[in-house]
This record gives C-alpha cells, sequence and structure tokens, in this order.
C-alpha cells in the first residue's frame, strides 16, 4: 500500500488546454503508471486524480467520499468560486436521496419515452426549416440547442421563448473564466425569474413538473423554498446544456469519420448503440470537475486516502481504461457490451439520462435519415470548440447536404 505521500510528481491540473474533443495523453499515462496519481488544481490546492475504471466507480458510490464536504469551501476546485452548498450534486445522502426522488418522477422510462413522438416530430420540423434555408446550416444553432432546449422546456412548464435567459445563466454557471461575483450576479437574476414563474404556478396550477414541485412545497411540505428554487433551476439549466453540446461533439465525430455515418445511414438499428459507443468515447468535461473529500481514511487501488483528502475522478479517462473496454480508443459503433460511465455512477447518476439518450438517439436516427449526405462543411481541423468553460461545446458545426 501506497501512502499519502507519494514518490511520483504533483502535476499542474488540468493537463492542458482541452483541444476539442481529444483527451490529453497524460491521462493515459497516469491511467497506466500512476492511476492515483497527485495533481494541483487551478484553485484551492492539491488532489488525489483518479482515473482507472473500478477505482472511479468505486469512489462515485462509496458514501465516504463526500461532496457536501467540499461545498463552499476553499477545497482544490476547477474555478475560483467554490462548488456551491445546496444544490443536488453537493448533497450526499440522505438529502440528495429525498429531493432526487421527487424530481426524478419526471424522468421515468415511461413518462420519457412517452415524449418521443414529440421529439421526433420536433426535430423533423427543425430539419424542414433547415432543408427550406438551403443546403448548409450550422448544426449547433439550427438542431442541437433548440432539440435540447425545447424538451426541458416542455418538461418544466417554462416558455420556450425565455430560452435565451437560461442559456446566458447556462453559460455562466459552467464558465471557468468569470469571476464569482459576475456569477452571483448571474445566479441571483435568474432566480428572480425561477421565483416569477413559480408564483405563477401558485397563482395558475399546472401538470408539468415545476407545478407538481410547487405543490409538493406548498400542500405535501417536502421542499423548503430554497430547495424548490435550486431544483427547478438546476433541472431546467442541467437538462439542455449538456445533451445540446453531445449533440454537436456526436455529430462532428460521426462526420469527421463519414464511414461512420454511414453506417447509421444504412442501419438505423445501431442508433441506440451508437449513443452509448458515443457517450464512452467522448469527453463531455475539459478536466475533471470539483472535488470529493474522504471522510476517513480508504484505500483506493493501493494507496491509502487519509481523511480530509480531496478526490477527483476523470470519468473520460475511466471511459477509455483497456481493463473496463476492449481497444477502447476505437470508436466502434457496432459494440455490445458497453459498461461506460458517461452518466456517472451512484447516488450522483445523471436523472436527466433517460432523456438525455432519447434526445441523442432521435437527433441522430432523424439526421441519418434526413439528411444521408450529411457532411461537415469545413475541414474537421477548422471546427472550434467553446474557451473558458468546464463544457466541451463546440462553437458551431457547419454542415453541408
Amino acid at each position: 500500500m501506497t501512502s499519502g505521500c507519494p514518490v511520483a510528481p504533483v502535476r499542474p491540473y488540468p493537463f492542458g488546454a482541452p483541444v476539442g474533443v481529444e483527451l490529453d495523453p497524460m491521462y493515459a499515462h497516469v491511467r497506466e503508471h500512476e492511476p492515483v496519481s497527485r495533481v494541483r488544481m487551478t484553485y484551492g490546492g492539491e488532489a488525489w486524480l483518479l482515473t482507472r475504471h473500478a477505482d472511479v466507480k468505486k469512489v462515485l458510490a462509496d458514501q465516504r467520499f463526500s461532496m457536501a464536504a467540499g461545498a463552499g469551501r476553499d477545497v482544490p476546485r476547477p474555478t475560483e468560486r467554490p462548488l456551491p452548498p445546496g444544490g443536488l450534486i453537493s448533497m450526499d445522502a440522505p438529502e440528495h436521496t429525498r429531493l432526487r426522488r421527487l424530481a426524478g418522477k419526471a424522468f421515468t422510462h415511461r413518462r420519457v419515452e412517452a415524449l418521443r413522438p414529440q421529439v421526433t416530430a420536433f426535430t423533423h420540423r427543425l430539419v424542414d426549416d433547415m432543408v427550406e434555408r438551403g443546403t448548409t446550416a450550422d448544426l449547433m444553432e439550427a438542431l442541437a440547442m433548440p432539440v435540447s432546449i425545447s424538451v426541458i422546456c416542455q418538461l418544466l412548464g417554462v416558455p420556450y421563448d425565455d430560452r435565451h435567459i437560461f442559456q446566458s445563466f447556462s453559460d455562466a454557471l459552467v464558465s471557468t473564466a468569470l469571476s464569482p461575483a459576475e456569477v452571483q450576479q448571474a445566479v441571483e437574476g435568474f432566480s428572480g425569474y425561477m421565483a416569477e414563474l413559480v408564483a405563477e404556478r401558485r397563482a395558475h396550477p399546472t401538470d408539468d413538473l415545476l407545478g407538481a414541485m410547487v405543490q409538493a412545497r406548498d400542500e405535501d411540505d417536502r421542499l423548503s423554498e430554497a430547495e424548490l428554487l435550486m431544483l427547478g433551476t438546476g433541472l431546467l439549466v442541467g437538462g439542455y446544456e449538456t445533451t445540446a453540446s453531445q449533440i454537436g461533439n456526436f455529430a462532428y465525430l460521426l462526420l469527421r469519420d463519414r464511414r461512420l455515418y454511414e453506417q447509421l445511414v444504412a442501419d438505423p438499428a445501431l442508433v441506440p448503440g451508437a449513443v452509448e459507443e458515443l457517450l464512452r468515447f467522448t469527453p463531455l468535461s475539459t478536466e475533471a470537475g470539483y472535488a470529493r473529500i474522504a471522510l476517513e481514511d480508504v484505500e483506493i487501488g493501493g494507496t491509502l486516502i487519509r481523511a480530509g483528502d480531496a478526490v477527483v475522478v476523470s470519468v473520460a479517462a475511466a471511459n477509455l481504461d483497456p481493463e473496463a473496454v476492449p481497444d477502447p480508443d476505437t470508436l466502434d459503433l457496432t459494440r455490445e457490451a458497453n459498461p461506460h460511465i458517461g452518466f456517472g455512477h451512484g447516488i450522483h447518476y445523471c436523472m436527466g439520462a433517460p432523456l438525455a439518450r432519447l434526445e441523442l438517439q432521435v437527433a441522430l436516427a432523424v439526421l441519418a435519415e434526413r439528411l444521408p449526405g450529411l457532411s461537415l462543411a469545413v475541414p474537421a481541423s477548422e471546427i472550434r470548440w467553446k474557451p473558458g468553460l468546464l463544457l466541451r461545446t463546440p462553437l458551431s458545426v457547419p454542415v453541408s447536404w
């Protein structure tokens, strides 16, 4: 067993500026040689970085590693602003379990599948609009963002015309460039917007998810006012930003090597499995994210992590672990066994995973059906990603057909 004082160097983290959807080669090096390695985060000091699939899953499922213990504190982290306390991501059980059980009712397989015809019809209309305007488009603007925004608006009962409000707020939340004061200003502004929506639900009850949460607050007394606003905000923002980014990332990967896209055109039945493989292969985050704090001494991968130590996990590196996935660096749309953790693991497993899967499947299926000749309108090397974000999001994906 290695003690808490490693011989290996403490490396600055992140390892380098993110380049598209490529993972820095240092992840593969440390996964093979130092799977529990020491890194110095941008803010807050040193942490343990985990990169092997088995180790990452263990920490994500082990409640001895606490998100709440680091919330609001000057612990190792990727942004100047600490992880805000009071949100689902910063909660541990049992508080997290109670809130997740309530909000999770909106994301059951049956309820999400009931949305498939509407999402499919809306996506077809978007493609209709693309075709009517010509033979080129930006896939981010024309399809990725409208699909994900419209779905979460419908689920929560938020006006689609207000999408610019939460787009700006979401960008602020995932920014690594804004100051804490700027982020706080965005938070306060959006909280005011959410408070107005809640007031409307109280005056005029609805059967959407936000209306149901208001009822839980007012009639069943299961939600505090702060929890109600937090849940509504988190679901609204988290329900669109990540999925829109991945639609763009997936399209880029499939069109960078058109043989992959042609596989989907030739065999639409491949789409569900292709989505799982793309989730495994595509690193969504630009770095490991916020730290969990060890509540007691725990051995991980032969290394003793002391109580109070910060631990960050790289899901992207874990998904490319050859011990978990054969030939992991190959994007294989026909892969059958796929134990990826693209949606996380444990109590913080992504609550919106069924909805994200639905949107990703529909987007790829409709594109393959309607635009079999789709291709990148610029060389792949010219695609650029938004800078200063925790998510890998294309600035645009110019396409032609």
